[in-house]
């Protein structure tokens, strides 16, 4: 089996199709097990945010799984196959590893370097566990971009330098206010906020910071809204208020995730006529997927709107907002993981032929062992457990460098022949390797990250040095 990820981004894919490509709810947990049931998939996880819609899967055959998937992805889209290919991307076992790593540290994102995107794989990575979707490669795959991510923001300063998207709206919106106060603060001006989730929440504290006179929160659920606006001291509001809100408004901010407009371009030409002149430009933030700001509202004179097409920051993906030395420090957090997973991951494909080794040498040490009491009888207990010792002892020195080097030899070309090689040279009966692989098998499926997340850790520490003059199991 291999991973595989297919996916679409703010990079391959104009804003008005990842609109639609967008995927919440239901429809994305029909996704997950659609994709599940596929000829030739393992595992599944959908990663889909205002910016990407990705499907990580663990196939056995590349074409058959791809083809399923872009054809999945197109019909729980409703985009038409041959419009949604040529924005689709596709990545395969290794270049599928390090695209869900540069993802998760915020190299892909449109910011580089915003945090969100983190927090946003760890709970795709969580439904698919709930949804029953994920199989051990993902979880050991998920743990890896997880602990990578938290690298990356913890030893870098990533975070600092890159802005994530909400500072990079708001930026551009008080650029847009007519006599904008000196550098980005909103001192002075009235904030409206539409929504209570995540972003929402953002959205409120940093105009806070921001220095706004007031700040009103607009939500369909009204305890929400209560419970938010309360941190800032700010208004709560139904959403049927709307228009007057916004008439009172220097700044809209819009982050729903609502399936379709939330703010109609006749609601902001209502709350126009009613705006006191004086106020100047009204200044939309609109940083919903699908958008919550009806397309033609910009067109109405007096009114600016921002939404995630108007922050698109060009073909350097925003590097421009980052260091490049804490870029440079990431993309070394992202090779160094990279490479320690896929070691171990080589060596993982040897360690059958290890176990089974270092059992057969059991089997013989027994065996002998056994003999020698036979025809020596009358040892008393402490003699027969030395010489006991001292065999296990010899065994397990003279296997050492040879199990040690195959791991080692598991990483370059041609490291079949050496497993191979090491099979032949001691005998080693294919059942009792296929047994291994079976054992290992029933392993499989984690209670949770974390469980996985342990393995990989426990998989970058090791080291082939570690186990001399100890018995070995499997790694």
């Amino acid at each position: 089996m291999s991973i595989l990820v297919v996916g679409l981004s703010h990079k391959s894919a104009p804003v008005a199709t990842l609109e639609q490509a967008v995927l919440t709810g239901d429809a994305r947990l029909k996704l997950l097990r659609d994709v599940l049931h596929a000829d030739d998939v393992a595992g599944s996880v959908v990663v889909s945010t205002c910016n990407r819609v990705e499907i990580y899967a663990d196939v056995e055959k590349f074409h058959s799984a791809v083809a399923a998937i872009c054809e999945l992805l197109a019909r729980h889209s409703s985009i038409p196959l041959g419009e949604l290919t040529p924005h689709l991307y596709v990545h395969y076992e290794d270049r599928a590893v390090q695209h869900l790593l540069a993802v998760a540290c915020g190299l892909d994102s449109m910011v580089v370097g915003e945090s969100q995107i983190l927090g946003q794989v760890r709970q795709a990575l969580t439904l698919a566990r709930e949804q029953g979707t994920v199989d051990r490669a993902l979880s050991e795959l998920g743990a890896l971009a997880l602990r990578t991510g938290k690298r990356a923001h913890a030893e870098t300063g990533i975070d600092r330098a890159g802005a994530n998207l909400l500072s990079v709206g708001l930026a551009a919106a008080a650029a847009r206010l007519d006599q904008p106060p000196a550098g980005l603060a909103l001192d002075g001006r009235a904030v409206l906020v539409v929504g209570a989730g995540s972003m929402s929440t953002l959205a409120v504290a940093a105009a806070a910071r921001a220095g706004v006179a007031q700040i009103a929160v607009a939500n369909r659920t009204q305890m929400h809204a209560r419970r938010l606006a309360a941190t800032v001291s700010g208004k709560p509001a139904d959403l049927t208020d709307l228009p007057g809100l916004i008439a009172v408004a220097d700044l809209v901010i819009s982050c729903t995730g609502a399936p379709g407009s939330v703010i109609t371009a006749d609601m902001v030409r209502a709350a126009i006529a009613r705006r006191d002149r004086a106020r100047g430009t009204l200044v939309l933030l609109d940083l919903a997927l699908p958008r919550d700001v009806e397309a033609g509202t910009a067109l109405l004179p007096g009114v600016a709107v921002i939404d995630l097409e108007t922050l698109e920051v060009g073909d350097d993906g925003g590097q421009a907002l980052a260091l490049d030395g804490d870029i440079a420090a990431v993309r070394s957090i992202v090779a160094e993981e990279f490479a320690a997973y896929m070691l171990a991951g080589r060596a993982a494909t040897v360690a059958p032929t290890v176990v089974a080794l270092r059992e057969k040498a059991a089997q013989v040490v027994d065996a002998e062992l056994a003999r020698l009491a036979g025809r020596l009888g009358g040892l008393d207990p402490r003699t027969s457990q030395e010489i006991a010792r001292s065999m296990r002892r010899v065994t397990d020195k003279l296997l050492h460098a040879p199990t040690v080097r195959v791991k080692e030899l598991a990483g370059v070309p041609g490291a079949e022949s050496y497993e191979a090689a090491l099979r032949v040279l001691f005998d080693l009966n294919p059942d009792a390797v296929r047994a291994v692989v079976r054992a290992d098998a029933g392993l499989a499926g984690f209670d949770d990250l974390e469980v996985a997340e342990g393995r990989i850790n426990a998989a970058s520490r090791a080291r082939p040095e570690d186990d001399a003059d100890t018995e070995e199991g499997a790694p």
